[in-house]
């Protein structure tokens, strides 16, 4: 039996650092992300469809804007965490990993999706963050 997907993106801006990092993205920045979610059905619903857009936006993008939109996002371990969080505690999102694209793509998969999407016939199967017009990170069900 064939699985049905369905795709839909939401663009976020939101600064970060990755912490440990070897090169310039330890430092402060911030990148205008595209966030790909892609659910699956084993069968459409009763009028053709794997789960209605719409709701894919209520559900998965709105979190996305309440929670990560315009903030900062660190590592719960970072050393600048405390001192940021003084500064500006409304914009900071502690998060319990290290915030590459990897992670949040992960995080998306396997925390958010299942959360959000329990009691529906619907998993989010894959989620594709683009970092840049250049790099993305993927996180999919094996």
């Amino acid at each position: 039996m064939a699985s049905l997907t369905v795709e839909r993106y939401h663009d976020i801006s939101c600064g970060h650092r990755v912490a440990g990092h070897e090169s310039k993205c330890k430092h402060l920045h911030g990148h205008n992300y595209r966030v790909w979610f892609t659910c699956a059905a084993d069968k459409l619903d009763s009028i053709g469809r794997v789960i209605d857009f719409g709701i894919i936006k209520k559900i998965l993008c709105e979190w996305l804007e309440e929670e990560w939109d315009h903030k900062m996002l660190l590592w719960d371990q970072d050393e600048l965490a405390p001192a940021l969080i003084q500064l500006t505690p409304d914009s900071i999102v502690l998060l319990p990993f290290n915030p590459t694209a990897e992670n949040m793509a992960e995080y998306l998969l396997e925390h958010i999706g299942p959360v959000f999407l329990a009691g529906t016939n619907v998993r989010l199967t894959r989620v594709r963050i683009d970092e840049t017009r250049k790099c993305s990170a993927v996180a999919e069900d094996q």
